[in-house]
């Protein structure tokens, strides 16, 4: 997500690649959503946690083809959303022509948000499940989010809890360590809506990011925090033994085993 660094293109390439196989799956359902005016793409405790949102202006940054954004946008709030994928910025604005939403789409590195968005701030400022890992340096991006922010204006993140990385996707033998620096380098087809989908740009480079450093960098950059949850459910069977809830579209740990914390969210507040 920089363009200087050498994984930058490789990370792009993944998702430039995979948008089209995540638009037509049946995890994200965007045929029913485009259906259906009351269908949202949002979880439960992120409406509860982040509020009403209607007349506010929203950002979401990495926000893939705009499926969650859109959703802030059919409760009420005047959104833009921001991603480094061109074919996902596409994505996003054609879905939001299909359903009669007004909504802001801009490509572009995450890093590089302020200046993409015209140096305009919001009201809220929304990263959704599965951005952290796409970065490298997190203090950084703490920074542009309070800059986005609005005063007295909201900061809201929800992701999947890092502990469940240092796992082995078989089971919970730890394979990797909690604390580290250096990127992990993937080089896998498929994707997480479907493992056995043809691609060809299979390197990724992530980064594991611990739940104190993330609150931390927040801190830092001048955020207020008010809230710091964490839940024993997930969205995707991260081991065999998890047990769906297909009401929930959740995954937890079956009756009678220790749970663990697999998703988290941080609500943070920009003074005014």
């Amino acid at each position: 997500m920089t363009d200087e660094l050498p994984w930058a293109a490789s990370n792009q390439a993944w998702w430039d690649e995979r948008t089209p196989i995540h638009s037509a799956s049946e995890f994200y359902d965007l045929a029913g959503f485009v259906a259906d005016p009351e269908a949202t793409h949002l979880r439960p405790f992120e409406i509860a946690e982040v509020g009403d949102v209607a007349g506010k202006t929203l950002v979401h940054t990495q926000c893939h083809f705009g499926m969650d954004t859109l959703s802030w946008a059919r409760r009420g709030a005047r959104v833009t959303g921001l991603d480094f994928s061109e074919p996902a910025v596409e994505t996003a604005r054609r879905v939001a022509a299909e359903i009669g939403v007004e909504a802001d789409f801009v490509a572009g590195n995450v890093y590089d948000a302020v200046e993409l968005v015209g140096g305009r701030t919001f009201d809220v400022v929304y990263t959704g499940l599965g951005a952290l890992v796409w970065l490298p340096d997190v203090r950084r991006w703490a920074r542009v989010m309070a800059e986005l922010t609005a005063p007295g204006g909201l900061f809201y993140l929800a992701e999947f809890h890092p502990i469940t990385e240092v796992f082995a996707d078989g089971d919970l033998t730890v394979e990797q360590p909690y604390f580290h620096d250096q990127a992990q380098m993937w080089d896998e087809p498929g994707t997480y809506t479907n493992f056995d989908a043809a691609t060809t740009d299979n390197v990724s480079y992530q980064w594991t990011h611990p739940v104190g450093e993330v609150v931390s960098a927040l801190v830092e950059a001048g955020l207020t925090i008010e809230l710091l949850h964490e839940f024993d459910y997930t969205l995707f069977p991260r081991w065999p033994f998890l047990e769906h809830d297909p009401a929930g579209r959740t995954y937890r740990m079956p009756e009678g085993r220790p749970s663990l914390p697999m998703m988290y969210s941080v609500r943070a507040r920009k003074p005014g």
